[in-house]
């Protein structure tokens, strides 16, 4: 049993969050530490700093996709431009290093790469002997993720380990476990109870689309495209935290023609997301790594619309070459690509079957496990 565990995250998208939440609630569940604290990093930055990892992030993934694919492509280059980096986050972070020092964890769990940059630099400089873990959130690694001084690395794929490989990453300190998500996703819930559940029709083709945590995304234009399907299907619409979407999405159900072969479902910000995913067949929306990893658990079937540049590029690229997904890149025949999915019923049950294949539902388990057997000093 670890005696100190400090779980690292930062709010710049939900993702992050919501991987370090996993990760504490499998260690509280198998009693695997004494004490667990689970900390948002930007709440130890400055002001400026924290607007502009959190906020500004997602006003560029809602008004410049493309700016956004260019700083990652940009800043991907391994072990470049890493001193400069870091002079600049030890400056906005010190309440951080404040709190790494004084708190003294037996070992830092991070899901984000902006502790784990900090924590990796006061290794160096012998002001900690905590271990650290990383836990890479996406399919595929940046540049930005590499560290010099770790225990571990945590991360989705064999090909993603490969390539850590490649590119220096101790080979005995690489652990393909996919990325952590809630306990709840390995717990089989019967689809036609978990219909009933939440008053959706139990017979009926169910379509999961996912607005992310903070509700964002073409979502109205979505929907109107979807209302054009030929096959029976009630649409579940998870609108998030964005209230103001919730009730333009209300809005657009009212107006449903009286002859569409589809309903609509609006769903504001709710914790019961593994419950909707066992409701669903499929699920339409952006392939962050957290909801993709939530749903290949659940076996559903993938259609990708409007991936944001850079990270959500490569996990469609990933999920596309494994067969759990198609991809839309034109909303107006959004319709039609999911009617000729539904059509071909032998290629949508190998698509659930590639996707139940890529699941790793027991992804936190396994990184605890993984904790508990390092080393200790």
């Amino acid at each position: 049993m670890l005696n100190k565990v400090l779980i690292l995250s930062a709010s710049a998208g939900a993702g992050h969050v919501r991987a370090a939440e996993a990760l504490e609630k499998e260690f509280k569940q198998s009693g695997a530490a004494r004490e667990i604290r689970n900390v948002d990093v930007l709440t130890y930055t400055n002001k400026v700093f924290r607007h502009l990892y959190s906020k500004a992030y997602i006003d560029m993934v809602n008004r410049m996709p493309e700016l956004l694919g260019w700083l990652y492509d940009h800043f991907d280059k391994p072990w470049k431009n890493e001193r400069r980096r870091l002079a600049l986050d030890r400056l906005n972070t010190r309440p951080l290093i404040k709190l790494l020092e004084e708190y003294k964890p037996d070992i830092a769990v991070c899901t984000h790469f902006l502790p784990a940059e900090i924590l990796s630099w006061l290794k160096a400089k012998e002001r900690t002997t905590c271990k650290q873990a990383i836990v890479v959130t996406d399919f595929d690694v940046h540049a930005m993720w590499l560290c010099r001084h770790y225990e571990q690395y945590f991360v989705a794929l064999e090909e993603t380990r490969m390539h850590m490989e490649k590119l220096g990453i101790d080979a005995d300190k690489l652990t393909v476990t996919g990325i952590p998500i809630d306990p709840v996703f390995a717990l089989t819930k019967d689809k036609r109870a978990m219909r009933l559940k939440h008053n959706l029709q139990p017979d009926k083709t169910t379509i999961l689309v996912s607005a992310g945590g903070f509700g964002v995304g073409r979502i109205e234009d979505l929907s109107t495209c979807l209302s054009e399907l030929q096959h029976d299907a009630q649409v579940v619409i998870l609108c998030g935290r964005n209230e103001e979407l919730k009730a333009r999405m209300d809005r657009c159900a009212a107006k449903l023609r009286a002859n569409s072969r589809i309903s609509f479902v609006n769903v504001g910000y709710t914790t019961l997301m593994d419950e909707f995913m066992s409701a669903s067949d499929i699920l339409i929306g952006k392939p962050g790594g957290l909801t993709t990893s939530e749903a290949l658990s659940k076996g559903l079937v993938l259609v990708i619309v409007n991936p944001i540049p850079g990270q959500e590029e490569r996990n469609s690229d990933h999920l596309l070459e494994e067969g759990a997904a198609i991809r839309c890149n034109n909303l107006p025949v959004l319709a039609y690509k999911v009617d000729q999915l539904l059509e071909d019923t032998e290629r949508f049950a190998r698509m659930k079957a590639n996707a139940s294949r890529l699941a790793r539902p027991h992804s936190a388990r396994d990184v605890v496990s993984k904790l508990l057997q390092l080393p200790t000093d």
